[in-house]
């Protein structure tokens, strides 16, 4: 298979902190979740989603997000991250310097309705001061393009619809957009529809990917992302998280597996991926349960069978 093709290296945003945490049912410690930034910047990870500013009636997990961003010992050069729904958010994020905060949309109108209670259209009325006010005290603002292939209520979605959301989302500023997967229900040519419908309102370098892996399609989606030039992709270490919103979603694909993926294709990334292992070991033992990620098991049981030689 030529590479020819291929993107000669890939930045990751390991969104595991944010994304991968606030659906666990037992409370993580602020100190938990600043050791796995931590770790994750260590590792040669540039960009990390830390947290959310939302209420923490509805997203428990996340009330730390003060006292986490707080603990972090920033690197030079490392990009942080964090969730800003509506103003009141962002206002409350602004104190903590975030580098870019995430505003959120849905193409499906259903899933735009039960996930945050209001239509594509008023969601996006939503966020339009939010984005102002960031680009005005110079954070770069990220929109998260939710259910680009597939809806939990809808089923399959247009790529229409997603040319629709990602006009929208320019048209208020938002710099560039993440073509997610939330349920895990794509395949390679949907994803490459959405993506195609994306880029008639963003160029390729403002495009990133965001696959979950609830019918073990990610890889391959990534793969089909790459073969058009994407070279910005979200995962989450361990393949924490998943989708409130739909039922039987897995998490995120793990950042390990994504990881292994790009070094077989000679693909850099700038990450260290048995620091990496270790970090995915790591924030799962503190879970209470084996890593999610495949590569990661397969380099710790390759690990303990080296020992056992010795």
């Amino acid at each position: 298979m030529s590479t020819a093709n291929y993107p000669a290296r890939v930045r990751l945003i390991d969104v595991g902190p944010r994304d991968g945490l606030q659906n666990e049912k037992q409370p993580v410690p602020a100190a938990v979740k600043i050791e796995l930034v931590h770790r994750l910047q260590a590792a040669g990870l540039w960009e990390i989603e830390v947290t959310s500013y939302v209420s923490p009636k509805w997203v428990p997990q996340m009330a730390d997000n003060h006292a986490v961003m707080a603990g972090i010992t920033r690197q030079p050069g490392v990009r942080y991250s964090v969730l800003t729904p509506n103003l009141k958010g962002f206002e409350a994020a602004l104190a903590d310097r975030p580098d870019e905060i995430v505003v959120f949309g849905a193409a499906s109108e259903a899933f735009s309705q039960k996930n945050i209670n209001c239509s594509i259209a008023e969601s996006i009325e939503r966020f339009a001061p939010v984005v102002e006010a960031a680009r005005k005290a110079g954070i770069a603002v990220r929109g998260a393009m939710s259910c680009t292939v597939g809806c939990p209520y809808e089923g399959d979605i247009a790529p229409e619809r997603v040319g629709m959301l990602a006009r929208l989302m320019k048209g208020i500023g938002v710099q560039r957009v993440d073509v997610a997967d939330t349920i895990g229900v794509g395949t390679p040519l949907k994803v490459q529809r959405a993506i195609e419908a994306t880029l008639a309102h963003y160029d390729i370098d403002h495009i990133s990917g965001h696959f979950h892996d609830t019918y073990g399609q990610a890889l391959a989606n990534t793969l089909a992302a790459l073969q058009m030039g994407v070279w910005n992709f979200q995962s989450s270490v361990a393949g924490l998280g998943g989708c409130p919103y739909a039922k039987g979603a897995t998490g995120n694909v793990a950042t390990e597996d994504v990881v292994y993926l790009l070094h077989g294709l000679g693909i850099d990334t700038g990450i260290d991926l048995e620091a990496l292992a270790d970090t995915g070991a790591w924030i799962s033992e503190r879970l209470g349960r084996p890593t999610g990620s495949r590569v990661g098991r397969a380099l710790l049981a390759k690990r303990a069978s080296a020992a056992e030689r010795c």
